[in-house]
């Protein structure tokens, strides 16, 4: 099984594109410039121009000065990342400034540089930048320019102010929670997957040695036996006192041993469910699942209940089902108090396989998620990362099957894994042959 206790869901700690930050940023300037010359020249209203275009200018001259001291594509570390959006919401809040503070109808704008580092940043970074943004806001509910009129200054009421400033700062505050879990639950499931593609990938592996031990095994057999065959008739031949007496009984003594080491390659395979390309009943199937675990100090029960006359069915010992199975098994070990019960089930529709332990059971609060990656699945467990369950329902799923998640009654887990039966046995009898071709190639 594939160790995934070392993958952790994400903080987004690791390089961010400068590209990115510089091409918003440029963004940012031309809207700003044109929204200033737009409003002073077009409307008439007497911006304070000169310092405007200044501090839009800084943001210009900064974003020349990343692009000819560092690479166009360098990669940032979140301590730059976060330094530099902090330094686009100071600027912004300077142009606020100068333009009418919470009054002018841009400073709604103030929330972009928190949405842009939830995406990309750690819970801690978004936090401060959050916290540096409301404090840009409420300067400027207190302190700004007056916002140019025409005539006479516009006086806002104190209490329109009041509800500018708790609007935008309840909206900072949703705005970059909400973006920050929407963008970590992206990140965890992302991880998740390269989990489960890392624990498919060496399932695969192990499968793909297993096959070449068996294929090596039978094809060495035939020349190994003719080795054999002369080396015993060398010996039988040779007279006692003959020079070449001793090592034709050596070659004969190590023929054999060489017999019975491709003996157990050949038939280790097939304890463990075959090779990838052989199809054997599903019982055979899920009690090679299990087999890693019967010396783990709990009781593994193993039953069938198909049909009287139903004929079992026969399916591939595909890396997905081996791998999904085991990984359900181990959590049902993990958490057993005595025993753990495997039992195949098969009819002409469908064909089930339930595992059911005496542990703890699922928490009920937890029943409708189970599945979700980076999830404690069991009562007591705080640290259980809960990727196992995840892998084995994306890796069982990926096989045609649906997974249910319950408890018994007089407690402990419950997981059916069922499949449609004419679709398994339809998909393995396709690609059977089709594998055989390739490896006859």
């Amino acid at each position: 099984m594939a160790d995934t206790s070392l993958i952790a869901p994400s903080e987004p700690s690791g390089p961010i594109s400068l590209r990115t930050l510089i091409l918003i940023r440029w963004v940012a300037i031309a809207g700003q410039a044109s929204t200033i010359l737009i409003v002073h020249y077009g409307l008439g209203f007497g911006l304070p121009l000169v310092p405007a275009l200044a501090v839009v200018a800084s943001s210009a001259l900064l974003n020349l000065v990343l692009i000819v001291l560092r690479q166009w594509a360098a990669r940032l570390g979140e301590r730059d990342a976060a330094l530099y959006l902090a330094y686009d919401t100071l600027q912004l809040a300077v142009l606020l400034y100068l333009t009418g503070g919470l009054q002018n109808p841009f400073s709604i704008l103030i929330l972009a540089p928190v949405t842009v580092a939830a995406t990309i940043l750690s819970r801690r970074a978004v936090v401060a930048l959050s916290m540096l943004a409301v404090a840009a806001i409420s300067v400027l509910a207190l302190q700004h320019m007056p916002l140019p009129w025409r005539n006479e200054p516009l006086v806002f009421p104190p209490e329109l102010v009041l509800g500018i400033w708790i609007a935008l700062v309840l909206s900072t505050v949703f705005i970059g929670a909400y973006t920050w879990s929407i963008a970590q639950g992206a990140r965890r499931l992302r991880d998740a997957m390269a989990a489960t593609q890392l624990a498919l990938a060496r399932e695969q592996r192990v499968s793909a040695v297993g096959a070449l031990a068996a294929a090596a095994a039978h094809e060495l057999g035939s020349p190994l036996a003719t080795i054999a065959v002369v080396a015993k008739e060398l010996a039988r031949e040779l007279p006692g006192d003959s020079p070449y007496a001793e090592d034709a009984a050596l070659l004969l003594s190590q023929s054999e041993r060489c017999r019975r080491i491709l003996a157990e390659l050949a038939h280790h395979p097939e304890e463990d469910g075959g090779s990838p390309y052989t199809r054997l009943p599903i019982s055979a199937l899920a009690e090679a699942a299990a087999a890693p675990y019967r010396d783990q100090g709990v009781r593994l029960i193993l039953a069938t209940a198909g049909e009287p006359a139903g004929e079992e069915p026969l399916v591939r010992r595909s890396p997905e089902i081996m791998h999904g199975l085991n990984n359900l098994i181990q959590n049902a070990v993990q958490f057993a108090a005595r025993e753990v019960s495997i039992t195949t089930f098969w009819d002409p529709a469908t064909v089930t396989v339930e595992i059911d332990d005496d542990g703890p059971g699922f928490p009920l609060h937890l029943l409708g998620r189970l599945g979700e990656p980076y999830l404690s699945t069991r009562a007591g467990v705080t640290d259980h990362m809960g990727l196992g369950i995840f892998i084995a329902q994306s890796l069982l799923e990926r096989s045609g099957a649906k997974l249910a998640f319950d408890n018994l009654a007089d407690g402990g887990a419950h997981v059916a894994i069922s499949w449609n039966r004419a679709n398994l046995e339809a998909v393995e009898r396709i690609r059977t042959p089709a594998t055989a071709t390739h490896e006859r190639r």
